[in-house]
């Protein structure tokens, strides 16, 4: 039986604990429960997505905040009946409800921030300069880009869909699944030349 303070303790990787996803404004302000239906499940799938995405994010950029990570079924499902941003819990791209699904049907997201970015992005910076990095470093999922600080919803799955959206000019598909970059490779790195070395951490 996981209690809460046991769920929040367990050590997702190398950088997340549990308890780092499980804050939620909505269930904060709205006095709702953000507790996971299927505890194992949702520790599962977050650390493979904190092992495969959000922990190479903080050892190349530094500290990777958390704006949105886990939400149980239930909180997901009142925030999106009060139209609080949250699609609806079938939707194929919610994917802020780790434990539901199975096997090649797992999904795992969360909305972050990386300051180093965002300080450059309120100075002029193209967020597609960051888009192209995570495409050539990272075996990401979908990343859906926002204006405010430049947060990115980022996504796991067992088999990537290997896809880019934005809210930020100009707006739209950056790059759909199963398509070529519009950008070659070398174009592409010039954009991020000045990035820190990309730094992994190689798991068991």
């Amino acid at each position: 039986m996981w209690s809460l303070e046991t769920l929040g303790r367990v050590r997702l990787s190398r950088h997340f604990f549990m308890r780092d996803f499980l804050y939620s404004e909505i269930g904060n302000f709205h006095a709702q429960q953000n507790i996971p239906d299927v505890p194992d499940l949702a520790l599962e799938t977050g650390r493979a997505l904190c092992e495969t995405l959000l922990d190479p994010l903080e050892e190349t950029f530094g500290r990777v905040a958390v704006r949105s990570g886990y939400r149980s079924p239930s909180l997901n499902r009142f925030g999106n009946e009060r139209k609080l941003n949250c699609a609806r819990n079938d939707n194929p791209l919610e994917c802020h409800i780790w434990d539901r699904g199975t096997g090649d049907d797992r999904i795992a997201g969360a909305s972050i921030v990386i300051p180093w970015f965002a300080d450059r992005y309120t100075q002029g910076r193209d967020w597609r300069d960051l888009a192209w990095w995570m495409h050539d470093h990272l075996n990401y999922s979908e990343i859906w880009f926002f204006p405010k600080l430049c947060a990115f919803n980022l996504v796991w799955r067992p088999h990537p869909l290997r896809r880019i959206d934005s809210y930020i000019a100009p707006r739209g598909t950056l790059l759909a699944s199963g398509a070529e970059p519009s950008e070659n490779r070398a174009r592409r790195q010039a954009r991020y030349a000045d990035f820190p070395p990309f730094r992994g951490i190689s798991y068991p």
